[in-house]
């Protein structure tokens, strides 16, 4: 889907911080950067998007910052093992993570069980952090997936990271692919959401909802996170930034334009203000708040722009064909969450300049390097980065990505 509306549904994303953060969307990746920038937090996210990968940026310019790409590729049984490889390439270049997408059906996630190769992933790797951007939390038995995260946090030494949602917001044949419509999907995410936190507390207990009536003595294997691995939101409407403050969890959000990050992150203080959350957490959640945009780094500013527009442009048409054709014919998306860039009646060119121009990270070098420092500026303290495009070749991806890792994360490295 390539947009944080779909890849990251408001309710889907938990959060992920500036630090640096590589999104693999197709495949599932994302890379994290160093400190001062935006991404996740050190220690404490007819295409296919590859797992996120994500760096913490360090503090050149004051503020703690983390970066993270996204990467989509085409369906096919190399895709995953590129995915692998990316994960492998974001640790050497100084990533400190990557974030895992989940897609059904259609290749937007290559390898389409995330958790599965988050395994894979944590044996190939062993600094990275693995996030979920996200769980579609719908699709699973809150239970079982506590087991699985709590194994997972342990096959990596402590690295995972949990975004949690009520599912894609776009792509309503994931549901119907599932036995289910997404009609009821908060009240069912909400309830998931408590038993695994549940789960995560390590104590016997017991939960009669409307979607779940369990007894559970107590999660084995223990995570190895105290408490267990940190869950984050995504957020995307104004009431959803006050509500993730006041429960004081880190958020994640799509590509907002550079002039409406501050307003939308002072209704996040507002949340934590009223959620009694104290000066030192709020500060800490703040460098980890991150926000989602396209990267593409090449010799050139003019030639980042035409190769980025051309990939996207490909990705755009995949998406809207998919979801005319899959989605059933009574399903209608909320006008409230269309953008040019998902709204089928939006014109092409128009669709695509919107999205070079106010949502990605585009250009040579130098140019990367003030996009990132006008975000850091705006309050930014993680960017999430996707990282490929469509049918965009892996060579391409590799080589933005070197470049980004050598030409522009070293300014921004922590000290």
């Amino acid at each position: 889907s390539g947009e944080l509306g779909s890849v990251l549904p408001e309710e889907a994303l938990p959060g992920v911080t500036l630090p640096g953060a590589l999104l693999l969307s197709g495949n599932g990746l994302l890379l994290l950067l160093p400190p001062p920038l935006l991404l996740l937090p050190p220690p404490l996210p007819p295409l296919l998007l590859p797992p996120l990968l994500g760096a913490r940026l360090g503090a050149a310019v004051g503020v703690p910052l983390s970066s993270s790409p996204v990467f989509l590729h085409v369906a096919s049984p190399p895709a995953t093992a590129l995915s692998l490889e990316l994960a492998r390439l974001a640790e050497q270049l100084g990533f400190d993570g990557v974030w895992l997408t989940e897609h059904y059906f259609t290749g937007e996630s290559v390898y389409n069980d995330a958790l599965t190769f988050a395994a894979a992933v944590a044996m190939q790797t062993s600094k990275l952090r693995i996030g979920f951007a996200v769980v579609q939390l719908p699709f699973h038995h809150p239970v079982r997936l506590a087991t699985q995260l709590a194994l997972l946090d342990n096959l990596s030494n402590g690295r995972i990271d949990v975004g949690v949602g009520k599912g894609t917001v776009f792509n309503e044949y994931e549901f119907v692919g599932h036995g289910l419509r997404s009609d009821d999907s908060r009240a069912r995410a909400a309830e998931a959401q408590t038993i695994l936190e549940r789960c995560f507390a390590g104590e016997p207990f017991s939960f009669k909802g409307d979607y779940y009536d369990l007894s559970v003595p107590a999660l084995r294997p223990k995570p190895v996170q105290i408490s267990g691995p940190p869950i984050w939101r995504s957020v995307i409407s104004p009431p959803s930034f006050s509500d993730a403050g006041r429960q004081g969890l880190p958020i994640l959000t799509a590509r907002l334009p550079v002039s409406r990050i501050r307003e939308r992150w002072d209704l996040y203080r507002e949340g934590m203000d009223a959620g009694g959350i104290g000066a030192e957490k709020q500060s800490a959640l703040l460098q980890q708040s991150g926000i989602w945009r396209n990267l593409y780094v090449a010799e050139s500013d003019a030639q980042a722009e035409d190769e980025l527009a051309d990939a996207l442009r490909h990705a755009r048409r995949h998406m809207i064909h998919i979801r005319q054709e899959l989605n059933p014919d009574d399903f209608v998306v909320d006008p409230a969450v269309l953008s040019p860039w998902v709204d089928p009646s939006a014109d092409e060119e128009s669709a695509i300049t919107d999205a070079v121009q106010s949502g990605s990270i585009c250009g040579g070098p130098q140019r990367v390097k003030g996009q990132i420092e006008e975000l850091r500026d705006a309050g930014v303290g993680h960017v999430v980065l996707q990282t490929t495009f469509g049918d965009m070749a892996h060579g391409q991806t590799v080589s933005a990505m070197e470049r980004f890792g050598t030409d522009v994360l070293p300014a921004f490295a922590a000290a």
